[in-house]
């Protein structure tokens, strides 16, 4: 399961992607931008706390988390990534404790170290989505949330038929149109650590969906 696209494919498809991307997907993008942001930063509280993003890309999202918050951003495309440094240069943004090239799937971070993960648009972009939701939950305090935006698959009718048929092409450029709520929700079944809290669909048109995981403590999982 999650085969389908491979690390190099995605690399490459980013890398096309990387002069372009915040005009073909900035505005389309920013209503679930915004939202992540807002979730992380209720779980942060008024005194501000760590936040991960991963699939930092250009950095678009970075202006708007608030300073009082500390931000350090990965992803796997190193021409995205070059984006965002910039950005974080020109806009002198002091709450972006760094960027760096990192798979997410094998995140060079320590455990328990952040308070929220906010992955915008990219668990249908990564080869082995599973693996890296374990990753994210390493990651994370307990207590913590995992934030995820997305485009998540239709479960029936003309839509689910248009994203199949769609997905082919959709590999080539770099996600799956497919992909499905009950991936998300079985991972969290698994592990066992985690639980969902939200499932919200966002505009325009609810093409999109903001989903929340708890990292849940110790006490919690054994209960």
């Amino acid at each position: 399961m999650g085969g389908d696209l491979n690390k190099h494919g995605v690399e490459r498809a980013y890398a096309r992607w990387a002069p372009i991307y915040d005009f073909v997907f900035g505005k389309v993008f920013a209503p679930g931008r915004s939202e992540a942001i807002i979730a992380a930063e209720r779980v942060c509280g008024a005194k501000g706390g760590r936040i991960l993003e991963v699939g930092v890309g250009t950095g678009i999202s970075l202006p708007d988390y608030n300073p009082i918050n500390r931000i350090v951003g990965v992803d796997l495309s190193e021409p995205m990534l070059r984006k965002a440094q910039e950005r974080v240069r020109t806009l002198l943004l002091g709450h972006v404790d760094g960027l760096s090239v990192m798979d997410a799937e094998r995140m060079a971070l320590p455990d328990q170290s952040f308070d929220v993960v906010v992955a915008q648009f990219v668990i249908t972009a990564v080869p082995h989505p599973e693996a890296t939701l374990d990753e994210f939950a390493r990651v994370i305090k307990p207590g913590g949330e995992i934030i995820l935006v997305n485009h998540i698959g239709a479960e029936r009718g003309p839509r689910r038929l248009f994203e199949l048929c769609f997905s082919p092409l959709a590999r080539r450029l770099g996600w799956r149109p497919e992909f499905s709520f009950d991936r998300l929700a079985n991972w969290a079944a698994r592990h066992g650590g985690v639980r969902v809290l939200e499932r919200r669909p966002l505009p325009p048109m609810g093409n999109f969906t903001l989903i929340r995981f708890a990292r849940l403590a110790a006490e919690q999982k054994a209960a």
